[in-house]
């Protein structure tokens, strides 16, 4: 979301939850009743999404290859700063050439492992996404059918840190149970 947007969404989140509206225009309203026209709502959608069904397994199966995917790194920079060690051990020994020639096959041999850990990354996070695809997509769908229904202008994620700009909302406009019971009605 860029910056614009966000203090767009900001502004309106904060004007809806003031209730602000021209001096001209303000009326006795309801705490939770926005005003006319803009309707949002607040989900945690990380806290659904961690009470779902088939969760707790994804998160463990991801842990465990996350955590094998730590081990196979923690692995590589160990022979990585073995290797430099070596080096820095033999280079006084070494002629100028020799220690340039091993200089170079020490920076490609990084390069190598660098590569190998950013590859070993994107795999890791590529499966966070492939095990959690099903559950978002589930929860996102759910998520538009209240926002559909209530005909809210937007709902706002809590657990979100891009909405970390909201200071104070009216706990009212806050649809995280209703989202859990419709899931739960869903099974």
């Amino acid at each position: 979301m860029t910056v614009a947007l966000r203090r767009l969404v900001t502004g309106l989140a904060l004007f809806t939850l003031a209730g602000a509206r021209p001096a001209a225009a303000q009326q006795p309203q309801s705490a939770a009743a926005p005003p006319a026209g803009i309707r949002i709502a607040f989900v945690n959608a990380q806290a659904v999404l961690r009470g779902m069904p088939g969760y707790a397994k994804a998160e463990s199966t991801w842990t465990k290859e996350y955590q094998a995917a730590q081990v196979e790194g923690q692995k590589m920079q160990a022979a990585m700063d073995s290797a430099v060690a070596a080096f820095q051990q033999s280079s006084a020994m070494l002629s100028p050439s020799a220690r340039s020639t091993r200089q170079k096959a020490l920076e490609l041999q990084n390069d190598s492992m660098q590569a190998k850990l950013q590859s070993l990354q994107e795999k890791v996070e590529n499966r966070q996404k492939e095990l959690l695809a099903p559950m978002q997509t589930r929860l996102g769908a759910i998520i538009e059918g209240i926002r559909a229904e209530g005909n809210f202008w937007m709902i706002i994620d809590l657990g979100n840190p891009a909405s970390a700009n909201i200071v104070a909302y009216d706990k009212g406009l806050d649809i995280t149970d209703r989202v859990l019971r419709r899931l739960l009605q869903s099974n």
